[in-house]
This record gives structure tokens, C-alpha cells and sequence, in this order.
């Protein structure tokens, strides 16, 4: 059997089957990283079989969590992610029909310089959209419109993750150097109104102003965004088991600054990578940003 390992992703492929209409593998691991976002793959059909642990598959926005001996076929054209179900590694049977040129891409993904997140650096992300067998724009999205998803466990109280998040005032604190000015018209909730200046490794700074439009606290919090970036963003907490507190982060926008416009058709991989970098940043701050809160807090006020 032949085994391909990929450790900044956390999984290992082991090649099952070879043929020109199917490429068999186990997906042995639990993965991170950019292969956990959305992607589609335009000719092919996959078949997801879990063997071990559970299986965490979004297909066009729908969510379907699977478990041992349970399976589920994505069709050709449709986006979608895997993702593992719970904190354990897992081993996931997969079948791509036809095989194309399935096998070279994963060869590409576990040669591929990662940084300590899975994310790739620009050289590679560029070389990753270019490659034809998977790729990172979602269909039925427009040209200018960005979909991200990101998640990731800190380890820290989920009442100080989200008061770090929920009030933009302190982002400049801990969203280094990502974001440099933040103002607000005073606490947030459901209503209130802060304005951003932030900056990514692209050579341009983006000015935002953002509406907090879902308020419940240590849960989530909902924001609708105006200026250089239109949108959406939603922030998703859940408590882990070990005390911590699971990440999700969902943002939508559209690109309105008039060089944004002109550079998205060309660059998108690039403007990908660029907010990767920036959900990079903030996995590096949030953690010990919202530990140093929780540890100020008197333990009778826990």
C-alpha cells in the first residue's frame, strides 16, 4: 500500500485502488487546515465512507454528520467540505470517479510548504488554484464575492473569547498587526456601530464600518459590514471538552474598493491567501489575549 503523508494537514493518504475511472484512499488523521475549507471539484464525483471515528460533510450548505459504516457521494460541481466530527482522529474511505489526475494533487498537497496552521504561503496557494482538479472558488458565487470559513479550539473560557470578540475595541490588541485603529459608539449589542482600519500582507488598507445585528453572549455575535469590504461576518462559540472554546467564523463580503474590483478577477488565490494570513494572526493573538482576561477575573465572579 502505498502512503502519502501530509502532517501540517494532520492526515495521511493511504492509496487503495488505482485505476483510470476510480482512485480509491483512506484519509487516515483529523485534518486542518485549508483542505478542511470549501472547494468543488468540476468533473468529479467523491463517496465519503467512514471507517473510524465520525465525519463532518457540508455539501452546498447543508450539514451531515457521519458515523462508522455511513457514506454519503458528493456529485460533480457541488461544494462542499469534510471535516472531522469530533476531537479524535479518524479514517475515512474515499472514492474519486473518475480518477483524473486526483493522485498528482494530493502528491502537490503533501509536498506543499505549509505554515504551523495548514495554510499554504502565496506561491503555493497560486499553484493550488491553478490546479484543475479541485479548486477553491465556490460556483453560483459572484466574482467579487468572498465565502470563508474558519475554525479553530482555544484554550481559554468561551466568556472571554467572546468578550474579546464581540468588542472590536479590542482587536488592535490582539488582531496584531492586522488591525490598527478601531472606534465605537460605546459597548456592544445588538444595534451598535464601530468603525475599522485594518491591513493584510496585500499592499493596500481597507476601512470598514460594521453593525452588530445578533447579540447573545459567550454564543455568538452577527455583524453586517459596509465600506471597503460589503458584507456579512458571524462569530460562533462553542464550549469544548476540555474547558476551552471551539471557533467558527463566518464572512461574507464583496469587494467594493475599486482596486479590490480590478485585482479579483486575476488574484483571487492571493486575496485568499491574504485572509489566511489574517485568520492567522488572530488565531495567534485570541488565545492568550482572552487567557490574560479570564485570569484578571475574580474567581468568585467565575
Amino acid at each position: 500500500m502505498n502512503v502519502i503523508y501530509a502532517p501540517r494537514l494532520g492526515i495521511r493518504f493511504e492509496l487503495r485502488r488505482a485505476e483510470t475511472d476510480l482512485l480509491e484512499f483512506d484519509v487516515v488523521g483529523r485534518s486542518r487546515g485549508f483542505i478542511t475549507q470549501y472547494h468543488v471539484h468540476a468533473r468529479q464525483s467523491e463517496r465519503f465512507e467512514v471507517i473510524e471515528g465520525t465525519l463532518r460533510l457540508v455539501v452546498d450548505g447543508r450539514e451531515h454528520l457521519l458515523g462508522p459504516g455511513e457514506a454519503m457521494e458528493v456529485p460533480a460541481g457541488t461544494p462542499h467540505r469534510q471535516l472531522a466530527g469530533d476531537e479524535r482522529a479518524g479514517r475515512v474511505r474515499v472514492q474519486v470517479r473518475p480518477a483524473g489526475r486526483t493522485r498528482e494533487f494530493i502528491e502537490l498537497l503533501a509536498g506543499m510548504r505549509l505554515n504551523r496552521w495548514g495554510y499554504p504561503r502565496l506561491r503555493e496557494a497560486i499553484a493550488l488554484a491553478r490546479f484543475r482538479e479541485s479548486r477553491p472558488a465556490l460556483p453560483r458565487i459572484s466574482s467579487r464575492e468572498y465565502v470563508f470559513v474558519d475554525e479553530w479550539d482555544v484554550a481559554a473560557p468561551r466568556e472571554s473569547v467572546f468578550a474579546a470578540i464581540a468588542d472590536a475595541r479590542s482587536y488592535p490588541a490582539w488582531w496584531k498587526p492586522v488591525y490598527r485603529e478601531v472606534e465605537s459608539d460605546g459597548e456592544p449589542a445588538v444595534g451598535s456601530e464601530s468603525r475599522q482600519h485594518f491591513k493584510g500582507r496585500l499592499p493596500y488598507h481597507l476601512r470598514t464600518r460594521s453593525r452588530i445585528t445578533r447579540f447573545e453572549p459567550t454564543q455568538a455575535i452577527g455583524a453586517e459590514v459596509e465600506g471597503d469590504l460589503r458584507g456579512t461576518g458571524l462569530w460562533t462559540l462553542t464550549e469544548t471538552a476540555g474547558g476551552g472554546t471551539h471557533v467558527r467564523f463566518d464572512w461574507r463580503v464583496h469587494a467594493d474598493r475599486r482596486l479590490l474590483r480590478l485585482l479579483t478577477p486575476a488574484l483571487r488565490p492571493a486575496l485568499r491567501w491574504n485572509h489566511a494570513w489574517a485568520i492567522a494572526r488572530a488565531r495567534e493573538g485570541l488565545e492568550p489575549y482572552a487567557r490574560a482576561a479570564a485570569a484578571r477575573v475574580p474567581t468568585t465572579a467565575r
